[in-house]
């Protein structure tokens, strides 16, 4: 009895887990270099049910206010590796654009969107 017992929470334990795991573009991310040559870390990480990103470091020249603000918001996954239904804040521009995000091991493609016109990024995992 004891050790049906013991089984039975090991299992639950594994389950609740298992469900509870991390999402794999959750982390620090490194944009590529923009007009200046600056790049920003991002740290991707659950936002209640969805996905959001926040500006963690800059990297070089530009305006050290960016630190600490949201970029990425509302993303959702898609079950294929790649995210949709989210928006994100583009720094050198100062606007917000429909997005949507692909994982690729250890990179992400960031993409923002008007209508079927997109412009975006590969970040590079940090860890």
């Amino acid at each position: 009895m004891k050790t049906t017992f013991t089984t039975t929470i090991a299992a639950l334990c594994l389950a609740a887990g298992a469900a509870f795991a991390a999402d794999p573009v959750e982390g620090m991310w490194r944009s590529q270099p923009g007009e200046t040559g600056s790049t920003i870390d991002v740290r991707i990480a659950q936002c209640g049910s969805k996905l959001c990103g926040t500006i963690a470091r800059l990297n070089g020249a530009g305006d050290p206010s960016v630190v600490g603000r949201r970029i990425i918001w509302d993303m959702q996954p898609d079950g294929q590796g790649g995210y949709r239904n989210g928006k994100i804040w583009a720094p050198d521009q100062d606007k917000t654009y429909n997005s949507k995000m692909t994982l690729n091991g250890n990179m992400l493609k960031v993409e923002g969107c008007i209508a079927v016109f997109c412009r975006g990024q590969t970040w590079a995992r940090l860890n």
